[in-house]
């Protein structure tokens, strides 16, 4: 069972109590330099959270963040990351400071944190991003990949066949001694970038609880996902609301948290004891307006790792798992398809795509196929009940959920 600690003081003493090279995660999210009084009201109205954001100059806050990012990278571990949050008027300090004291080398990304926001009625282009510098303590840093969904735009090839780079460092498909194409290796998706898409949270979000600059979980979530396993240990040393401190709760990592102000301190120590994490519905179907894969077939394969696959007649989706290294194609039935016209389709795509397993998902009453015709049905392709299909031979006495193999394999 994961471990949490919230502590009231300023960071830089409370940081150097924790032991050298003993830290997986340091996320800071400090004041930033806007020259204001950060100030907003709890969800209930009851009682105003508040932090000071005023410096007198470049120097005094660059000398703030300075010293304490000193003391994180002495207790990061060789493996260890620290993500730095800022928005457009410190990033120039911050990166400068960075590299200052992790290196250049050690610089990994600059993740730009995308969202949509209320409408901007000053003149000029409405913020819509901060930043986020990713910097390790050492070359051999932790990391794990995440993976994104193909863009809607993919071409079917992009995804099925091998790149390789030529002499001239252009990027072509590859192939063998006979021209043929070459099929890539098991793909799991787009390796994740640097610019995140997460939703800035909405004032209504049961998550919010009124604390300024709030940052939502899921934002917290992808980073420790990133760069830290389970029993791995967190430091946030501005911690605010605690939104750090619940992701990695929620994660199964140990963390730490501090705050100078005794209401962040408050405000953390209740969440803990009830977090609370909104989903975003613009992350699970933001991007369907530029889908044409058939959704409603597709929710046939719930259960299954699979590629959807746009803007191809006769493939629906891929599997991520191969079969004998090559693609495992599928394809749902259409209304008003008829089932010699899907499987001829998937056939001809399975060919084109060296698969040597296909699947037909048959959502048609299957007494309307003869034998004759369940006979013309190309061996490449194989027939599957969907449910409700299945549900209606039962209901009518049919036999089996697998008559048309059992068919197939008798004539």
């Amino acid at each position: 069972m994961s471990k949490t600690e919230v502590l009231h003081g300023d960071c830089l003493n409370l940081l150097r109590d924790i032991p050298s090279e003993t830290v997986d995660l340091v996320y800071l999210d400090p004041p930033f330099f806007t020259g204001k009084i950060q100030k907003l009201r709890s969800r209930e109205g009851r009682k105003d959270f508040s932090f000071q954001d005023i410096w007198s100059g470049y120097e005094e806050y660059a000398e703030f963040i300075y010293k304490r990012l000193v003391e994180v990278k002495r207790i990061l571990k060789k493996s260890g990351s620290v993500f730095f949050h800022c928005d457009r008027n410190a990033t120039h300090i911050i990166r400068a400071i960075l590299s200052d004291i992790f290196g250049d080398s050690n610089f990994r990304s600059e993740i730009i944190w995308a969202y949509r926001r209320w409408s901007n009625k000053k003149k000029g282009l409405l913020p819509a991003h901060q930043t986020i510098y990713f910097y390790s303590k050492t070359n051999n840093y932790k990391f794990n990949f995440i993976y994104d969904s193909y863009s809607e735009t993919t071409n079917i090839d992009q995804i099925l066949q091998k790149r390789i780079r030529t002499k001239d460092g252009k990027v072509v498909y590859a192939k063998d001694n006979n021209g043929d194409i070459i099929l890539d290796d098991e793909k799991k998706g787009v390796p994740l970038s640097d610019v995140w898409e997460i939703p800035y949270l909405n004032p209504k979000a049961k998550e919010r609880v009124g604390y300024p600059t709030q940052k939502p979980i899921l934002l917290l979530e992808r980073i420790i996902k990133l760069v830290t396993d389970r029993g791995d240990l967190v430091v946030d040393p501005f911690c605010g609301s605690g939104t750090t401190l619940i992701a990695a709760k929620i994660l199964g990592r140990n963390s730490i948290g501090f705050d100078i102000s005794k209401d962040a301190v408050e405000i953390t120590l209740k969440r803990l004891n009830n977090p609370i994490r909104s989903d975003s519905n613009l992350l699970k179907i933001g991007r369907e307006a530029y889908s044409t894969a058939d959704s409603d077939a597709l929710s046939l394969l719930q259960g299954i790792d699979y590629i959807p696959v746009h803007r191809n007649k006769g493939i629906d989706a891929i599997l991520k798992k191969q079969y004998k290294n090559r693609p495992i194609l599928i394809r749902i039935q259409k209304k008003g398809e008829s089932i010699l016209d899907a499987a001829f389709l998937l056939a001809n795509a399975a060919k084109k795509r060296k698969a040597l397993k296909s699947f037909l998902i048959v959502t048609n009453d299957s007494s309307l196929f003869s034998n004759d015709i369940l006979k013309m049905i190309p061996d490449s392709v194989e027939l599957i009940d969907s449910p409700a299909s299945l549900i209606k031979k039962i209901i009518s006495n049919d036999n089996s959920g697998y008559i048309y193999q059992l068919t197939r394999r008798s004539t």
